[in-house]
C-alpha cells in the first residue's frame, strides 16, 4: 500500500499499521518494565538498610541521584500504559504511538543513567577502588553497543531506500546514506 506515493513494506492502513506498532511496543515496555521495577524496588529499600548511615557523602549523593533516576525512568516506562488507557477510543493511536514510542525512548535512557549510576554506587561501596570508573565505563560501553550502536548498525545497514523497491534490503555502500526512514 503506498501512502503519499511511499510504499511502507505492508498492505496495512494506517490504523493497522498503528495496531501492530503498539503490540510491538508494548511486548518491548513489558521487558524494560520488569527491570526497571525490580532495580527501583530494591533502590528503595537501601535507605532502610543500617550499613546506610556509614555511606559516604559522595555516595549518598550518588544513591539520591539514583532513586531519582529510577523513579523517573519507571515514570517513562509506565507512561505508555496510561496514555493507552487514557486515549483508548478516542481513534488517535498513530499520535499515541508516537508519544509511547518517545516515552519508550526516553525511559531507555533513563533506565541506563540509572543502571550506571547504581552500579557506581555498588562498585564505589564493595572496593574502594580506582578500577570503578573503569568497570562502569566498560559496563556502559557495553550497554551503548547492545542498546544503541547494533541497532543503529542494523537500521542503517538494513534500511530499504525510497527508490530502491520494498523487496531488496539495501547494502553498505560506504555513501553513508541510510536510505531514509525512521524504522518501524
Amino acid at each position: 500500500m503506498a501512502e503519499e506515493g511511499r510504499r511502507t513494506g505492508r498492505d496495512e492502513s494506517e490504523e493497522e499499521r498503528a495496531d501492530r506498532m503498539w503490540g510491538e511496543l508494548i511486548q518491548e515496555v513489558r521487558v524494560a518494565q520488569t527491570g526497571v521495577q525490580i532495580l527501583f524496588g530494591f533502590l528503595l529499600t537501601v535507605v532502610f538498610q543500617q550499613r546506610y548511615a556509614t555511606l559516604a557523602h559522595a555516595d549518598r549523593v550518588i544513591y539520591i541521584v539514583t532513586v531519582v533516576l529510577g523513579a523517573s525512568a519507571t515514570g517513562a516506562l509506565i507512561g505508555p500504559v496510561s496514555l493507552h488507557r487514557l486515549v483508548s477510543g478516542r481513534r488517535v493511536k498513530p499520535q499515541a504511538v508516537r508519544i509511547a514510542s518517545r516515552l519508550t525512548f526516553v525511559g531507555l535512557l533513563l533506565l541506563l543513567m540509572t543502571t550506571t549510576s547504581a552500579l557506581l554506587l555498588i562498585l564505589r561501596v564493595a572496593t574502594h577502588g580506582s578500577e570503578v570508573t573503569w568497570l562502569v565505563a566498560g559496563v556502559v560501553a557495553w550497554y551503548l553497543v547492545c542498546w544503541y550502536v547494533v541497532p543503529l548498525w542494523i537500521r542503517c545497514r538494513h534500511t530499504i531506500r525510497p527508490d530502491a523497491g520494498a523487496t531488496v534490503p539495501r547494502r553498505a555502500t560506504g555513501s553513508g546514506d541510510d536510505g531514509g526512514g525512521a524504522g518501524h
